[in-house]
Parts: C-alpha cells; sequence; structure tokens
C-alpha cells in the first residue's frame, strides 16, 4: 500500500483562516498581527486577561532510537483527539530548525494525518523568528569585535572569547574559523566559530523569557569573554541590549497556527534539546493554557533530557506544574533497546521486547515516583506491532500503576488519539500530582549533577574531569551555584555511553566541563562531545526538496 507523503497530506489540508482559528482560541481580533492568511503573531498583552489556565499535559517519550518514536506526532494528535471528544484545546510546539530540514533528520511539523500547518511555512522561514535570533546574535558578535577593535576599554582577553556567531544550517565548514584577518583595518586575527541558530545562549534566553523587560534583563547577563583578570564581560558592558531587544521584540510573540484538524497551535522558539533546555517558549506555552482547557505541549528526545529539563528548568522559571505526562514508546524502539538490529523491527520478538522495555519503565518510574506527577504511557502503534507484543507492555506498565493506551494518530488523525485523550482527562480530573523537583537550587553544583544522574538516569555517580572540578570552584566563587544545571549528555542512551541502550546500571557520568549560560540562568554540563554545529550527510535532504512553476514545493518531510 502506498502512502502519502507528509507534505503531500499537508498540502491537500484545507486550511482555516487565522482569524478563524483566533476566535476558536478565544483570541480577540485586536491582539491577531496576520501573517498572510493562515499565520498569525499573537500580541503579548493577551497573557494579561483574567481567563483562568487550563491544564497543562507534557508529552515526552522513551529514549530515542533510529526506529523512531513519534513525540510531535502523538502530541498533535493528543490534542485534535481532545478537540474530537469536545475538549476546548490548544497544542504548544518548537518551531523547526533549517539544519535538520536539510539535514538528516527533517522537519518538526508531526507526521501523517498529524500535523501542524502551513507545513512548508512552519519549516523553512515561517515568521523569521529564527532569522531575527540570528540577527542579534551576530549584532552582539561585531559589537563585542568592535569594541576591542576600537581600543578595548573593558580590557577583554581576546584568547577568552565565549561569544561565537551564527547561522541557522548544518554547516561543519564554519565550526573552526579563524577571522579578523586582512590586516589592522580588518579586526584583530583570533580563532572563533559557528554555532547554529538554535545553539544560540539568546535562543534559550528568548525562550525562557516572561516579557520584554525579562527578555531585555536577561540578555543584559550573557557573558561574552572574560578580562585579562578573568573578570565576565557581559551583552549589558558592550551596551548591546536595547538594539538586541529592538531585532527580538516582535519575534517575541507567539506565532498562531492550526492542526490538520484546526486546532489552534502555538509553534514558537526551539532550544537544543542538549546544551539547552529543549522546550519552545514559555510564553507560547503560557497563551496556550490562557486560551484553552487544556493546553497540550512537548519537551526534546527522552524524558532524562527533555521532560527532566522542562520539570527542572522551564517549569521553575515560568512557575508552572504539569498535570499529567504522557510517555510515548513504540515497540520497534523498545525491540531496539533490547539489541534487535533495525532490519528485524517488523518480526515479534518478545525475548528483545523484554531486554527493551526496561527503558520504557525507568522513564515511567521517574515520572511517577522523582517527579510525582500523574502519567500514561502511549504506544504508537505500527501495523507490524503484533497482539502480544502490546499486550506485554500493557502488563509491564500495570505492575507500576501506569495505563497504557494505543495511538493510531499517524495514521488516523485525531480519532486515533481519543482513547489517549480520554485517559489524559481522566488523569488530570481525578489523579491528584505532588509536583517535585530532582533537585533543590541551593545545593551545590556537584551534588545537583550527581542528583540528575542517581535520580533519573539510573547512575551510581559522576567522576569530575580535574577542569570540570576547577570551573565548578569559578562559578560558584562568581556567584552562579544556585541555579538549575542543564546536562548535556548523549540522547541515545540513560548513560553518557550512546552504545549502553535499555535501563543500564553501574555506571558513572563523567563530567568534561562545566559552563554558564548567565543570561538563561543555567549552568551547561558537559559530559561529552557535544555538536553544537552539526554537519550535513553524505546525501542530505536537500536534495530531494524541489519547487514547480507554480511554487509548490515537494520533498519536504
Amino acid at each position: 500500500m502506498a502512502y502519502k507523503t507528509d507534505i503531500e497530506i499537508a498540502q491537500e489540508c484545507e486550511m482555516i483562516p487565522v482569524t478563524e482559528i483566533a476566535k476558536r482560541a478565544h483570541v480577540d481580533e485586536k491582539y491577531v498581527e496576520q501573517y498572510g492568511k493562515y499565520k498569525a503573531k499573537i500580541d503579548l498583552e493577551l497573557l494579561e486577561s483574567e481567563k483562568e489556565n487550563g491544564k497543562l499535559v507534557l508529552v515526552t517519550a522513551i529514549t530515542p532510537t533510529p526506529a523512531g518514536e513519534g513525540k510531535t506526532t502523538t502530541t498533535i494528535g493528543l490534542a485534535d483527539g481532545l478537540k474530537r471528544i469536545g475538549k476546548d484545546v490548544t497544542v504548544a510546539l518548537r518551531e523547526p530548525s533549517l539544519g535538520p530540514v536539510f539535514g538528516v533528520k527533517g522537519g518538526a511539523a508531526g507526521g501523517g494525518y498529524a500535523q501542524v500547518v502551513p507545513m512548508e511555512d512552519i519549516n523553512l522561514h515561517f515568521t523569521g523568528d529564527f532569522h531575527a535570533i540570528g540577527a542579534a546574535n551576530n549584532l552582539l558578535a561585531a559589537m563585542l569585535d568592535n569594541h576591542i577593535q576600537q581600543g578595548n576599554a573593558l580590557n577583554i582577553d581576546v584568547k577568552k572569547i565565549t561569544w561565537k556567531r551564527c547561522v541557522d544550517m548544518n554547516d561543519r565548514q564554519l565550526r573552526n574559523v579563524i577571522d579578523g584577518l586582512g590586516g589592522k583595518p580588518n579586526g584583530v586575527p583570533r580563532e572563533d566559530g559557528f554555532d547554529i541558530t538554535v545553539a544560540s545562549e539568546i535562543m534559550a534566553v528568548f525562550c525562557l523569557s516572561n516579557s520584554i523587560t525579562d527578555l531585555k534583563e536577561k540578555l543584559s547577563k550573557i557573558i561574552v569573554a572574560y578580562t585579562y583578570d578573568d573578570k565576565p564581560v557581559t551583552a549589558g558592558d558592550l551596551k548591546a541590549v536595547g538594539a538586541m531587544t529592538a531585532l527580538l521584540k516582535d519575534a517575541l510573540k507567539p506565532n498562531l497556527v492550526q492542526t490538520l484538524e484546526g486546532t489552534p497551535a502555538f509553534v514558537h522558539g526551539g532550544p537544543f534539546a542538549n546544551i539547552a533546555h529543549g522546550c519552545n517558549s514559555i510564553i507560547a506555552t503560557k497563551m496556550a493554557l490562557k486560551m484553552g482547557d487544556y493546553a497540550i505541549t512537548e519537551a526534546g528526545f527522552g524524558a532524562d533530557l527533555g521532560a527532566e529539563k522542562f520539570l527542572d528548568i522551564k517549569c521553575r522559571a515560568a512557575g508552572l506544574t504539569p498535570d499529567a505526562v504522557v510517555v510515548v514508546a513504540t515497540v520497534r524502539a523498545l525491540k531496539m533497546h533490547g539489541g534487535l538490529p533495525k532490519t528485524e523491527l517488523g518480526e515479534e520478538d518478545i525475548v528483545a521486547l523484554e531486554k527493551g522495555i526496561p527503558n520504557l519503565l525507568r522513564h515511567v518510574s521517574n515520572i511517577k515516583n522523582v517527579y510525582k506527577l500523574p502519567c500514561v504511557v502511549a504506544v504508537n502503534r505500527f501495523p507490524t506491532d503484533t497482539d502480544n507484543e502490546i499486550e506485554f507492555i500493557v502488563n509491564k506498565c500495570r505492575e507500576l500503576g501506569v495505563n497504557t493506551v494505543l495511538s493510531t494518530v499517524w495514521a488516523d488523525g485525531g480519532k486515533g488519539g481519543e482513547e489517549l485523550a480520554k485517559e489524559v482527562v481522566r488523569l488530570c480530573e481525578e489523579e491528584q500530582g505532588d509536583f517535585t523537583y530532582s533537585y533543590d537550587l541551593d545545593m551545590p553544583i556537584a551534588d545537583k549533577i550527581e542528583a540528575v544522574v542517581k535520580k533519573v538516569y539510573g547512575g551510581d555517580g559522576i567522576i569530575l574531569m580535574p577542569n570540570a572540578k576547577k570551573q565548578i570552584e569559578t562559578l560558584t566563587a562568581l556567584g552562579f551555584d544556585k541555579v538549575p544545571v542543564c546536562i548535556a549528555k548523549t540522547q541515545y542512551s540513560f548513560s553518557d555511553d550512546p552504545t549502553k541502550l535499555g535501563a543500564p546500571e553501574n555506571f558513572m557520568v563523567t563530567v568534561k566541563n562545566v559552563k554558564v549560560s548567565a543570561g538563561a540562568g543555567f549552568i551547561v554540563v558537559l559530559t561529552g562531545d557535544i555538536m553544537t554545529m552539526p554537519g550535513l550527510p553524505k546525501v542530505p535532504a536537500a536534495e530531494k526538496i524541489d519547487v514547480d512553476e507554480k511554487g509548490r514545493i515537494t520533498g519536504l518531510f
């Protein structure tokens, strides 16, 4: 059977004008700034509405595998399922980065019959938010280098510049560059490099800001370099904050679009899920909560990264408490965690499933027992999954006191998410959480890292490299020890070793470097080689993308 591609399904959708979607989301037209017929930005004044917040539902997942989990698809399908059972619902998602769109992963607008549209716009330029973030990032870089060129009144040590330029593209050639060449009029020669825009600290700041005033305050704290006597130099010191905010003020307004079934969707922001917190903006989530009785949102990668950061970083910064959590799993991915190669996932294999299911059970246990939140497992069903395999998962989750619901939203849209929607409503109405963070902010930096490793990853502890130990001492002396930790590690394992699948035990996590994102308000803990500027694969997705004479795009996914 030939399936339609995501873009074919999206292009066949008869979209509803965004003014009508705004009405469905109870947004008065005075707050709507249209970007064409099907996209709009919503004025921040709407956040001052007296309307009571709805229920907040987080969608997260098991540890990712090449078999795919379908987290965004489930998030969108759940929202459409809630709408179908008569609930007033909105969804809040991240914006896709151009790097993955043209690289390996493709876009991030859902899939099959659970997508947000207009899919091409969302996956490409959209409303220009990422361009604005890149421009603000590069303005700061230009002002930093210009300050040094014009006499260096702040006494900046050129060898201690930490701020990089950025571009929203996978371009390995830019990871390490030497710039400022060509003699004195052309700058100070130095080693430099680029990050992808989603890895810029400005993206994290943007997504963790509650208002323009908050944004300015956070931007002013961004550390760009250190002086010869090791004092931090900030964007505020360079007097760059006002101009950066001018570039970001419109981008800070959340974008309103729709799902294939006409559910209002706020799509806004998209920080890296490793070196940053991997969730859409606080402003979009708060707006979704104001405008619906249920707000469905997601976090990046598996629950050990995405959900941990959503709960320990974003919820703290925003003062949010989730009412329920959905953990997405697939039979195929769990069999991969059990050691089965990708080529054999179509065959029933309870033995591999038994070896792989501890991964799901640890994630579920964390949500229930560490964070103390009501939880449901959504099994994203594939045609090759057998009833025996599904029953095995259902029984194992039941032992943890968690229900399992089958989801077929990729094939059936909202109809395939109705059962999941009913369980989410039950959790929100009947089960009371007792939301708890995995660590206290006043704990020493190393203790916070260790708390996440032991409680969430299931490890035995941490090994601090001498460099990391020294960095922790410096950051503590600078007064940065009372903020959350954002642990950057592989997304493919609970441990810091991507080859350890399932639910590994008896491991230590090695901390290589610790640095501060002072603007974003967290400490980044590097446990491995985290790439902040990806490269393109041998055959990039870009090779398959084309446009016909009528301007219709093909090949996006």
